[in-house]
């Protein structure tokens, strides 16, 4: 069937309508009254919501990055951390845990990777360790890739393996 003006004018709909029964008539005018409403309720007001938070994440995208330009010259100035120096990751890992009280408890270490150090320790006392990482990581830059912690028996100690990055 193909569709023309003269289908869709005004008199063939309405010959169509006043064809239909009374019920269907009602069906009809209840679907056209409907169809706004659904329209409305069923796409402009969610496309409305999600404009306004893309909107906002923007405007909070904008201020994240003004407060990132303006922190630049000051990270610009701070001096950098010893590993950036020319230390190895070995020595300013080992000097930490000697200066932390945890030298007796490294039970071994090795290369991971270019800039990683993967570490064993045992019968370490944990909030030492913890002190240590964190210091690690403020002082130094080094963070931890991966940490397994098993308590050693006794309260307060514990066995870990830990791999550490610079970078």
């Amino acid at each position: 069937m193909k569709l023309s003006a003269d289908m869709l004018s005004f008199e063939t709909i309405a010959q169509w309508f006043a064809a239909l029964s009374e019920r269907e008539q009602r069906i009809v005018q209840i679907g056209a009254l409907l169809a706004p409403v659904l329209l409305v309720v069923g796409v402009l007001l969610p496309l409305d919501r999600s404009v306004a938070q893309a909107h906002e994440r923007l405007v909070k995208k904008h201020n994240d990055l003004a407060w990132m330009e303006g922190v630049v010259p000051e990270l610009a100035a701070s001096p950098q951390p010893p590993s950036a120096a020319g230390e190895s990751l070995l020595v300013i890992v080992d000097r930490s845990a000697r200066e932390s009280g945890l030298a007796g408890s490294l039970a071994g270490s090795e290369p991971a990777g270019p800039k990683g150090l993967s570490l064993r320790l045992q019968k370490a006392p944990f909030d030492a360790l913890i002190a240590w990482l964190a210091r690690l990581a403020q002082q130094n830059g080094i963070r931890v890739d991966s940490a397994t912690i098993d308590s050693a028996g006794a309260p307060g100690l514990v066995n870990a393996a830990v791999v550490l990055h610079t970078g």
